[in-house]
């Protein structure tokens, strides 16, 4: 089917590279445009027009889509971006980049390790291969080993549409299915993408408990991105979602610990920050005491267990009694044969 031309207006020829520069032109120089007013300029079909727009997101312009009042879905930058001048990296912040890059391996297989290698590909474009080889040796001398790592490879697809709701700030329908109980449907609205022990997790509004919750991203089983878009409130902290946790979930209540530990592994526990409110009380045979407030049982009792059997928790007697018992447990199950 041909297309309807105005009287006296030629089609143009021109080649896609072409046509993809003066779509740029045009969305640069307005507020933004729909999909037949470029069908109108460009002189072509809309199933192209799709195309071209599809091929400036991938080649990595910032265009984003909002539905209009009249039904129309109009095209456009996100603001300013055309004013941004090219960002340049200083040997040592080229360092802290590849250093960064080495702990995220677990995110192999996800289209966040793709992104990582596209934008690691453009850096090694413009570099002498010797540097280049010096920082991937660096890269590599930081890899985890033997930490354990989730597997996102086989969900790709879903968080594809994961990034395009947290950008586009899209609201989500999920099938999620949490630890030990059946699947539910959650309404929520994305604000946050989390890092935590080389996990996922996706933080946001959940309609249906009128309130803020954490998702681990391996326990979704399907997600839906919705028509309607959400805005971020201007008070919300990603701590909203963590309160007092020791760890990432909340749960419980907090304790004021008291945790002893031996010479041994005192110099460890110096060397770093455990909660931003802790206190030590050096002793004098080289041991210490940590004190600190915190929720969340099982982060708590799972990072005493790995400093066993150089620590004592003192208080408060609820977690003392938790860890003598988990102690007792575990000497009869390795007792068994």
């Amino acid at each position: 089917m041909k297309i309807k031309r105005k009287p006296g207006r030629a089609p143009k020829k021109y080649s896609q590279a072409s046509r993809l520069h003066d779509l740029i032109r045009i969305l640069e120089s307005r507020y933004g445009a729909t999909v037949d007013e470029l069908v109108e300029e460009c002189g072509v079909t809309r199933r192209t027009i799709y195309r071209d727009l599809e091929a400036i997101i991938d080649a990595g312009y910032p265009l984003v889509s909002e539905r209009q009042d009249d039904g129309h879905v109009l095209y456009s930058f996100i603001s300013g971006f055309s004013k941004m001048p090219p960002i340049t990296f200083s040997l040592e912040e080229l360092m802290t980049l590849y250093l960064c890059r080495g702990q995220l391996e677990f995110l192999h297989g996800t289209p966040f390790h793709d992104d990582l290698q596209a934008i690691f590909s453009r850096i090694r474009s413009n570099l002498p291969p010797r540097s280049v080889a010096h920082l991937e040796r660096l890269a590599e001398a930081s890899s985890p080993r033997f930490l354990g790592f989730k597997d996102y490879s086989h969900q790709s697809e879903l968080l594809k549409q994961l990034r395009q709701a947290l950008l586009k700030q899209h609201r989500c329908r999920m099938n999620y299915r949490p630890a030990n109980r059946e699947p539910a449907e959650y309404l929520v609205d994305p604000y946050t993408l989390l890092f935590f022990k080389n996990g996922l997790y996706i933080g946001g509004y959940a309609h249906n408990r009128e309130s803020l919750r954490l998702f681990a991203v391996e326990r979704i089983e399907r997600l839906e991105l919705q028509d309607e878009r959400f805005e971020v409130p201007e008070d919300y902290r990603v701590d909203m979602l963590t309160g007092t946790a020791f760890g990432l979930i909340e749960e419980g209540e907090s304790h004021h610990l008291e945790i002893y530990f031996s010479s041994e592994v005192a110099h460890y526990i110096r060397e770093r920050i455990w909660h931003p409110e802790q206190q030590i009380e050096e002793q004098e045979d080289g041991a210490l005491i940590l004190r600190f407030s915190a929720s969340g049982d099982k982060e708590i009792m799972a990072w005493v267990f790995s400093f066993i059997p150089h620590v004592r928790v003192l208080n408060p007697q609820p977690i003392r009694q938790q860890f003598t018992t988990a102690l007792k447990e575990a000497l009869r199950f390795q007792a068994e044969e």
